[in-house]
């Protein structure tokens, strides 16, 4: 129940008058400034505030692109990334947004020097050297500032590189396999990266590898559904399933355990369970649909009451 609601009908309820109701609203802390303001509301402003310079910065450049030379225009953008990063030298409290806006311009410059000289490199080379080139600048910052857009980066490197070595966008080939499971191998060693494990050395805390696992559930959930629904092949069908139910395993360990992460695993492993069903049950096309369709939705109900259940439990074990 929320507090403050609670505070109002406990003061109905008794008949309290406005004097008692204010002392009632002091002991519930009301009128205190709430845990952590002032951690994380100046960083919270300051990492706003860089995102916005940046985008005044993009804004700005694009009104007046014409009028700089193409030496003008590579100038600028690493006139930008060396001043973030001096700024960040002189000012450490400042610097988790400088050096966002200088993980922003590595990927700005290359982007421009793709389309300037085209290279003929494939997209996904791109995202995998500007992951490759932000990795130092999040480790110096140690901050999830830095480390939630370079999973994000990450992911779409990996997910382009997939597009670019897969034989085709919507059926799997038994020659595309490998292709696949090493995607799905190097999203997961993002995660190991940014998880608690290495967490002395990296800094990163809950938001990349949330956002981590919640892309790795998506690409292995869509690629297992793939493989169910557009290919002869259900190897990859089964490799998701097995893969999102050992990483779900790993999360329920009390080292590992995260509400959010599990949350996403979860989702993905019910996906899978119930697009298997439908795939077997409407594979025939000669039963009793109705019936199918009833029983899938029975299913995915007790399917999802009993996961809702079993993270609430574990919740509060850890909690307890």
């Amino acid at each position: 129940m929320d507090l403050r609601l609670a505070v109002y009908q406990l003061a109905s309820s008794n008949q309290l008058d406005a004097a008692q109701t204010r002392q009632l609203q002091e002991l519930a802390g009301f009128e205190r400034e709430p845990d952590g303001l002032s951690w994380w509301l100046p960083r919270g402003v300051a990492v706003l505030g860089a995102a916005l310079q940046g985008l005044g910065l993009i804004f700005w450049v694009a009104a007046n692109w014409s009028e700089f030379s193409r030496t003008g225009r590579f100038a600028l953008i690493q006139a930008i990334f060396v001043a973030s990063c001096l700024g960040a030298c002189a000012a450490p409290r400042a610097r988790a947004p400088l050096l966002l806006i200088a993980m922003l311009a590595i990927g700005g410059l290359f982007a421009y020097f793709g389309q300037t000289y085209q290279t003929g490199a494939d997209p996904w080379q791109l995202f995998a050297v500007w992951a490759a080139l932000a990795l130092p600048l999040c480790l110096v910052a140690r901050s999830d500032v830095l480390w939630t857009p370079w999973m994000l980066v990450l992911a779409t490197g990996v997910t382009l590189w997939i597009k670019a070595h897969a034989q085709r966008s919507w059926s799997i080939h038994s020659e595309d396999l490998g292709i696949f499971f090493t995607g799905w191998l190097a999203l997961l060693l993002a995660c190991a990266f940014v998880s608690p494990l290495l967490a002395r050395w990296t800094g990163a805390k809950a938001w990349p590898l949330r956002l981590g696992l919640l892309l790795t559930m998506i690409m292995v959930t869509g690629s297992g559904m793939t493989a169910l629904f557009n290919s002869s092949i259900a190897t990859p069908y089964w490799a998701a399933l097995v893969l999102l139910l050992a990483v779900a395993a790993l999360l329920l360990m009390p080292h590992f355990f995260d509400v959010f992460g599990l949350s996403a695993v979860a989702l993905g492993i019910n996906t899978l369970i119930i697009s298997g069903m439908v795939s077997r049950l409407f594979s025939g096309n000669d039963g009793d649909e109705i019936a199918s369709l009833l029983m899938i939705g029975l299913v995915a109900a007790v399917l999802l009451a009993l996961t809702v259940q079993g993270i609430l439990w574990r919740t509060r074990r850890e909690l307890a």
